[in-house]
């Protein structure tokens, strides 16, 4: 499990990184990577931590 939080977090990271490249350069590719790679993030949070909350409930 602690892999799995350490690849959102990563993920994550990595989606502001390219947000960050898209404030200093204006190149657009940046800004459509970032937003793919945080919708991703997104969906495999979602289906992620649900999972936690019904390991800590069995």
């Amino acid at each position: 499990m602690l892999v799995f939080r350490w690849l959102l977090m990563l993920l994550l990271l990595a989606a502001g990184v390219s947000f960050a490249f898209y404030a200093g350069t204006g190149q657009a590719k940046y800004k459509r990577f970032g937003l793919i790679v945080m919708k991703w993030t997104l969906f495999a949070a979602l289906g992620f931590f649900p999972v936690l909350v019904l390991e800590r409930l069995a």
